[in-house]
């Protein structure tokens, strides 16, 4: 009879968990928004790669001005209506000009930012490998040559004792 009444235990705690839990998830299925309006999420993806248009070199997504947030609003507006993010890039860069984009353009003169780093770094590996190569390679002297001609008598001597050693 224990062991029945351990059963019934096991099984009631085990139903009050699951009823607890399905409790626990339901509030979470109705703060769902509804599926035309775009999350926090979606629209901070994008500000995060608009700086704002006042503020310099402030991310539009964690700008504190009222003029970002109403730019966040114009975003979300954006979005419910269809548009996707290279449109609402498109559409701030015309309005404020390319230097709201986080990334400038690949196009006329921005080319310099993507290349120069690179060049530098090509420039920068081999300059140091012909380091190396020059610190590895042995140092050549003729002796007889570089030699300058001494008219002391007692440094003459002291050299010809030290090239027959």
């Amino acid at each position: 009879m224990n062991f029945t009444r351990r059963k019934v235990s096991f099984l009631f705690a085990l139903m009050a968990m699951i009823g607890v839990l399905l409790i626990l998830i339901n509030p979470a299925y109705a703060q769902d928004e509804t599926p035309g309006t775009p999350t926090d999420n979606e629209v901070n993806a994008i500000a995060k790669q608009l700086y704002c248009p006042v503020c310099e070199n402030i991310p539009l997504d964690v700008c504190p001005t009222q003029a970002c947030a109403e730019w966040r609003e114009l975003i979300r507006l954006k979005l419910s209506e269809g548009w996707d993010e290279g449109q609402i890039k498109q559409y701030f860069v015309e309005q404020y000009g390319a230097r709201v984009l986080s990334s400038p353009p690949a196009s006329g003169f921005n080319w310099l930012v993507y290349i120069i780093p690179a060049v530098g770094i090509l420039i920068g590996i081999f300059l140091l490998y012909k380091a190396f190569q020059s610190l590895r390679a042995p140092l050549k002297v003729d002796e007889e040559d570089d030699l300058p001609e001494v008219d002391d008598d007692y440094v003459a001597r002291l050299e010809d004792e030290l090239r027959n050693r």
